[in-house]
């Protein structure tokens, strides 16, 4: 049962949370109007959050079995056969719902779910290349994702807006400057693996640099894109609610110029935890708004 649960842990549900704001900012600009089919968007989530997501968590844990703290875990357990077996599990209640909410979803989840396999697995491993894997994290848990829960609502690619495709380009922005951030403290343990990570090579204080610029260029394109919104809320509480969230990364920039030391799990997933509630609640005030 020991081995079963630290499998289990290894599948990092709750890290899940750190990417809901893609979905729900999806929600808010979905081009119909989805309140009616409830079931359809719980399905949606369900799909992503509990079931894909940590597949895929789980299995780059299968490959990497790290010993030093990953993202969700200060100290990961053991990895065994038991992971392998969830891992696939998952797998198939991922396809299985996704299938039941529609062909075009399903297709879009089996794409996903091929590319994070390539992403881990030593026979492609595309975490080994900094600038391909920062790329393709940032575009599949982004755009992709974020195209996906509209593909799931019921929307054909030709009726996607432009509006929209700049959604989704900004959703990718703020997960590559987010993707870096969350290898910062694994530079001794992804060096042991062989993996040359972005953060790697920009080093502790240019992965700050580089997170703080790429955030800059999401928040122009945001303010771009919704600056003739009719709704100005959409705008303004942009503003509102990302002030948490600059106030801890500029604490934190200081903190680790000074000290390269802080740059540790610890103030990762603090930065992670305070980005992803600042920009869930703002994308669900923005449904509410709807």
């Amino acid at each position: 049962m020991k081995k079963w649960q630290n499998a289990f842990q290894l599948m990092r549900i709750p890290f899940s949370v750190f990417l809901m704001p893609v979905f729900w900012f999806a929600c808010a600009n979905a081009p119909s109007f989805w309140a009616e089919e409830w079931w359809r968007i719980a399905g949606i989530f369900v799909v992503i959050h509990l079931f894909l997501y940590p597949a895929s968590n789980g299995y780059n844990s299968y490959y990497d079995k790290d010993e030093s703290p990953i993202g969700g875990l200060k100290n990961p357990p053991k990895v065994g056969v038991e992971l392998f077996y969830l891992i696939n599990l998952f797998d198939l209640l991922t396809l299985y719902f996704a299938w039941k909410i529609s062909i075009p979803f399903l297709s879009m989840m089996l794409i996903y779910k091929l590319i994070s396999k390539a992403y881990s697995h030593p026979w492609i491993r595309l975490k080994k290349y900094p600038w391909i894997s920062a790329f393709v994290v940032s575009f599949f848990q982004g755009f992709w994702i974020y195209i996906s829960v509209h593909i799931g609502m019921g929307a054909v690619w030709s009726e996607i807006s432009s509006f929209d495709l700049i959604c989704a380009i900004i959703s990718s922005l703020f997960l590559l400057g987010s993707y870096p951030l969350t290898q910062i403290y694994q530079h001794k343990e992804d060096a042991k693996n062989g993996d040359l990570t972005a953060s790697r090579v920009l080093g502790i204080k240019g992965t700050l640099i580089f997170s703080s610029v790429v955030f800059g260029a999401s928040a122009i394109l945001y303010t771009y894109n919704f600056f003739t919104h009719p709704n100005t809320f959409f705008l303004y509480s942009f503003f509102l609610f990302t002030i948490p969230m600059l106030a801890f990364f500029g604490f934190w920039n200081v903190k680790v110029f000074k000290d390269e030391s802080y740059a540790n799990h610890s103030y990762t997933m603090k930065m992670n935890a305070i980005s992803s509630l600042c920009m869930s609640a703002l994308y669900i005030s923005q449904v509410f708004m709807r």
